[in-house]
């Protein structure tokens, strides 16, 4: 025999409102939309100031990989000297155009020019690591040195106007 149960009571909500229940919690708090829009202001204008912070190169700005006295010594060497890696880009872009031209020396010869300038930038990416490496260990003894090499020619090549944090040196002025 099926034994009835005691009614509860109340009726059974609906499944609107139970949803409703479920979605916003009694333990949110009721934001306006004034709020949200203040909120949302302030968190632009953090993240204006934190890159303008990171672009002018302070330190608490930098994510991990650009912190530190020898990243800076690094990055301020790299801005200090001209390279051929950091005219690689427009150089590719003329090879490009070149290679529009239907004369097969034409293109040819743009071909060689973007392979020669390739190859130009790695033999200074190594040149650049050795001497990085052979300074930061002069300047900053018992300081790891690595990847600071490969940090060094990847900021190399590089435009100028393009890195980032922003060069804080000028080009000719001295290092060592």
């Amino acid at each position: 025999m099926v034994k009835q149960s005691q009614s509860k009571g109340r009726p059974t909500p609906k499944r609107k409102v139970s949803e409703a229940k479920r979605v916003t919690s009694s333990l949110a708090p009721v934001v306006t939309k004034d709020q949200k829009r203040a909120a949302k202001l302030a968190s632009r204008q953090d993240r204006v100031a934190s890159r303008a912070a990171y672009l002018r190169g302070e330190e608490s700005a930098l994510p991990s990989r650009d912190r530190g006295p020898e990243r800076r010594f690094v990055r301020n060497y790299v801005d200090s000297r001209r390279s051929i890696g950091e005219y690689f880009l427009p150089i590719i872009f003329i090879v490009l155009i070149l290679t529009l031209i239907p004369k097969p020396s034409v293109q040819f010869g743009a071909i060689a020019i973007m392979y020669g300038v390739l190859l130009m930038a790695v033999v200074d990416g190594i040149f650049l690591g050795r001497r990085i490496r052979a300074l930061i260990n002069k300047k900053f003894p018992g300081a790891s040195i690595k990847g600071l090499g490969m940090y060094a020619w990847l900021r190399s090549t590089q435009m100028r106007r393009l890195r980032t944090p922003h060069p804080q040196t000028k080009v000719g002025d001295n290092l060592n």
